[in-house]
């Protein structure tokens, strides 16, 4: 379903809504389980020159963050059944590039265009607490991760449910896994061809969804380490995908990008 003007570069889910960013100056919250994903609320003038990342906390589906392509980061509430700007002092937090937030909306993971991540306390001050590098050899020092495998940009991030893992990918085409209690690399998943632009988990934090920069979308096995289910989306990039939430047992989820679209996908079950 056409839902933008222009590219959707970033989808964001919580239990009852799908929220969309484009180089649009507006989001747009989406109703997620109506037919054809209706307008809930358009949030105007959130970022000026558009957003090219967005994020909610799974746990209680009330908070977001979103990224502007004019380098700002905005914290997001959601009460009464709108969603509004949170006025919490964020200015320490910048020059991110994909960003995800913690179930219970603590942490703020973001991506640089080196290559590395780092994660903000939005508890304590909005401190900064770890600084995962990716440089030389595998290592750690002060919490800084090193590892070759994202030695190029990293275009998505992502907390486990629990936020005991983070997935992070990008342009090496590879998707590492960390433990955040360690930093200790827990999984690399091989498979795609292109730039990896996004990633989720699902609920149970059981499967990881990736979308690429040449139209494929693959659902990997967590327990198996490997991809389960690839599918081809289009022949334009993919710049979101989101898991979203149950309707019966199925497992759903949604990818957007370069068509305009946002496609609706139901229990993968192909590889």
């Amino acid at each position: 379903m056409a839902t933008h003007l222009s590219e959707i570069f970033s989808l964001a889910v919580t239990p009852t809504q799908i929220l969309s960013a484009s180089g649009a100056s507006s989001l747009k919250a989406h109703l997620a389980n109506e037919e054809g994903f209706g307008i809930a609320q358009s949030l105007s003038a959130a970022h000026k020159i558009g957003c090219h990342h967005l994020a909610t906390a799974k746990g209680s589906g009330c908070y977001a963050a979103s990224v502007g392509f004019g380098g700002e980061v905005k914290l997001w509430r959601y009460e009464d059944g709108m969603w509004n700007e949170d006025l919490k002092d964020n200015g320490k937090v910048k020059d991110i590039w994909a960003v995800s937030l913690s179930s219970d909306a603590r942490y703020l993971a973001g991506t640089t265009h080196d290559g590395r991540i780092k994660v903000w306390d939005l508890q304590n001050n909005i401190e900064e607490v770890w600084n995962f590098e990716t440089r030389g050899s595998f290592g750690i020092d002060q919490h800084k991760l090193m590892n070759p495998g994202l030695a190029s940009p990293v275009r998505a991030v992502s907390f486990s449910p629990g936020g005991k893992l983070l997935a992070a990918a990008g342009d090496s085409t590879m998707i590492m896994i960390y433990e955040t209690s360690s930093g200790e690399q827990f999984a690399t998943l091989i498979g795609h061809a292109a730039w990896v632009t996004s990633l989720d988990w699902n609920d149970s934090g059981e499967y990881l969804l990736s979308g690429s920069f040449d139209g494929k979308v693959k659902v990997w096995s967590i327990e198996r380490k490997a991809c389960v289910a690839t599918l081809l989306e289009s022949d334009k990039a993919i710049w979101s995908v989101k898991w979203l939430p149950k309707m019966g047992k199925a497992e759903r989820f949604a990818a957007a990008g370069a068509s305009q679209n946002i496609a609706l996908y139901r229990e993968a079950n192909s590889s």
